[in-house]
């Protein structure tokens, strides 16, 4: 039996832009042991997958932990083929430290580069999906995801999921959540029930659009990730940041109304879709500056579209 080791430690959104490289790994070596390699958030919905045979946790230990490192390079060895998804320097130092294996990514001397000048211009999904045919490995377009469908609450009506947060260190991919109060309000005189999803960390906003409007229900850490992707996968319309929530939307199929602003490019991150207008994105410089209406007008258009 081959041994393969997948190297992907996160984020959420670039974990859930991996679905279909875990399953073409899976599709392209049915009868090998493929043991994925991420960090623990990420534990229980690759524990649940069908692409995995095993799941270890990388701790990421600081280069000077010597004793870290040490039990890091024996967990890193034994493997006859590694693909590194991650790409990052630090993953890159892995193939080192797992003795030079067959190695696909961009670590300097590995067996089966990705070596696409054009590579850090590609979109997450078409630079995955090069690497993989560099390595002779047939892509897949759409991972089957029933098997994360049906996990989560289910509502007796239609609801709009709302993601308000992002990440804390870059507060100016946040659109103003007093914004998305007057939003939530909107959609619920549209008949579709705020929901509101994201970590514990985004209960404070949670709690403001819920000012807004009481009804609205706050999920905010209450769901883990399979949880949120079966919520995604039966709502109306899911609207947020660029954040990995979104991304877990468009994935499952959700319509998905994204805003980012010049913090990030969508060319090269944007949330993808499974059919021509589920995916909407809404870019302006400074997320300050955008509208509630702007937000209703495609909201309301996307609805027209799925209806």
């Amino acid at each position: 039996m081959r041994e393969i080791l997948v190297i992907k430690l996160g984020a959420l959104g670039d974990f859930v832009l991996a679905f279909a490289p875990f399953a073409a790994l899976r599709a392209a070596f049915p009868h090998a042991r493929l043991t994925l390699l991420t960090t623990a958030p990420f534990r229980d919905l690759a524990t649940r997958s069908p692409w995995f045979d095993r799941v270890l946790i990388d701790e990421r230990p600081a280069w000077h932990d010597l004793p870290a490192l040490t039990a890091l390079r024996r967990r890193l060895r034994g493997y006859d083929f590694v693909v590194d998804l991650q790409t990052s320097s630090r993953s890159s130092r892995y193939y080192l430290l797992a003795g030079r294996p067959d190695w696909s990514g961009i670590a300097q001397g590995c067996s089966r580069p990705h070596d696409n000048p054009q590579r850090d211009a590609m979109h997450t999904i078409a630079r995955q999906r090069d690497q993989l045919l560099r390595a002779g490995i047939a892509p897949v377009d759409r991972p089957d995801l029933t098997w994360l469908a049906e996990d989560g609450p289910r509502l007796d009506h239609p609801y709009a999921v709302l993601v308000p947060g992002a990440a804390p260190h870059r507060p100016a991919k946040r659109w103003p959540v007093e914004r998305f109060a007057t939003l939530a309000a909107r959609l619920d005189a549209m008949g579709l029930h705020p929901v509101i999803a994201g970590s514990a960390a985004d209960t404070a906003s949670a709690a403001t659009i819920r000012e807004a409007v009481p009804a609205a229900l706050d999920l905010t850490g209450r769901t883990d990730l399979p949880a949120l992707a079966g919520l995604m996968a039966r709502a109306s319309l899911a609207i947020g940041n660029d954040t990995g929530p979104m991304h877990l939307a468009a994935m499952m199929g959700a319509p998905s109304l994204s805003l980012f602003s010049r913090e990030s490019d969508p060319r090269l991150t944007a949330p993808l879709g499974h059919r021509p207008g589920q995916v909407r994105i809404l870019r302006v410089p400074d997320l300050a500056t955008l509208d509630t209406t702007r937000v209703e007008a495609l909201a309301r258009e996307m609805l027209d579209r799925k209806n």
